[in-house]
């Protein structure tokens, strides 16, 4: 009777799944660990403001700094009921923001349906113009903005007989100063070129089979179905105009027509010793985008999924 030797499992290999199963949660806790460390690091300054901004200005240094121990809101007392151009600061940019992302969502989604679905002259040269306007740094374009929204082009404007031309249009110091430079974006036409570019075609063809114009199909068909790339686009352009400071800057004289931004660094001009008091104000500029973002953040995972794509 003869026996066959019986075999066992190299030992080795299952060392060697072991070490790796070991490596991979040894990364996996240092890579959270990383996030972690990073979102305490870029939420602390809020945070630091907030608890800043609840504390009396005598109290300002004085331990516990994780808290506003004593609580109180004598700082936002004093910032809406002694400085009476902040809360109308407030409304300025409020009004400012909403006008520009309206027309901005308006103008950039014809402009975008245009050259994905309409053939004009010149269409890819005037978008490979638009794609090279997008690499231009903003402070290129700001003396001729300024020269056109201001004085003009041409000192004293142009003369065509007794017909005097204007090469300006004359609205320094007023809120459209700041409103009609942003009303049309590069980045924006770009976008919702690229949306409507993957839009299916089938529901343009419906409507036009049901008699209906280029106009009532964009309104009435595209519009309605492209919200989520209009919302994602009004989203961005109202952050960017709630937080621009340097154009209101250069267009605006009179503090009754400034901006919140603007009007906060003015505000810390007055109150630069009282930390309380400044911190509290600058929170009236940071929640609104905040809370904005994180209610329709889910709109910018879309966009970005959608806004790459392309018919072949």
């Amino acid at each position: 009777m003869t026996t066959t030797p019986t075999t066992t499992p190299d030992s080795g290999f299952g060392w060697f799944l072991f070490f790796v199963r070991i490596r991979q949660t040894v990364f996996k806790i240092i890579f959270y660990a990383i996030l972690i460390a990073w979102a305490l690091f870029s939420i602390a300054p809020l945070y630091f403001t907030l608890v800043f901004s609840f504390k009396p200005v005598v109290d300002a240094y004085a331990p516990p700094i994780w808290w506003p121990t004593p609580f109180t809101l004598d700082n936002y007392q004093t910032i809406l009921g002694t400085f009476d151009l902040f809360p109308r600061w407030v409304v300025n940019s409020i009004n400012i923001s909403l006008v520009v992302t309206l027309l901005r969502v308006l103008f950039c989604a014809m402009a975008g349906y245009a050259f994905a679905r309409i053939e004009f002259p010149l269409k890819k040269i005037l978008f490979n113009v638009l794609l090279v306007s997008m690499m231009m740094p903003g402070i290129v374009t700001l003396i001729p903005s300024f020269l056109i929204i201001g004085p003009g082009l041409v000192r004293g404007g142009l003369t065509l007989g007794d017909l005097a031309i204007p090469t300006g249009f004359g609205l320094l110091d007023s809120h459209w100063a700041v409103i009609l430079p942003g009303v049309a974006d590069a980045f924006g036409v770009f976008m919702m070129t690229q949306f409507y570019k993957s839009f299916p075609r089938e529901l343009e063809e419906a409507a036009v089979m049901d008699g209906s114009g280029r106009w009532s199909t964009f309104f009435r068909i595209v519009l309605p179905i492209s919200q989520t790339q209009l919302l994602t686009l009004g989203l961005l352009t109202f952050q960017g105009a709630w937080n621009n400071f340097l154009w209101p800057l250069i267009v605006l004289r009179s503090p009754e027509n400034f901006t919140l931004p603007i009007g906060l660094q003015w505000f810390r001009g007055e109150y630069y010793t009282l930390y309380s008091v400044v911190l509290a104000g600058s929170l009236f500029n940071t929640l609104p985008i905040l809370i904005i973002f994180f209610i329709f953040q889910r709109y910018f995972i879309r966009s970005v999924a959608s806004t790459g794509s392309k018919e072949g």
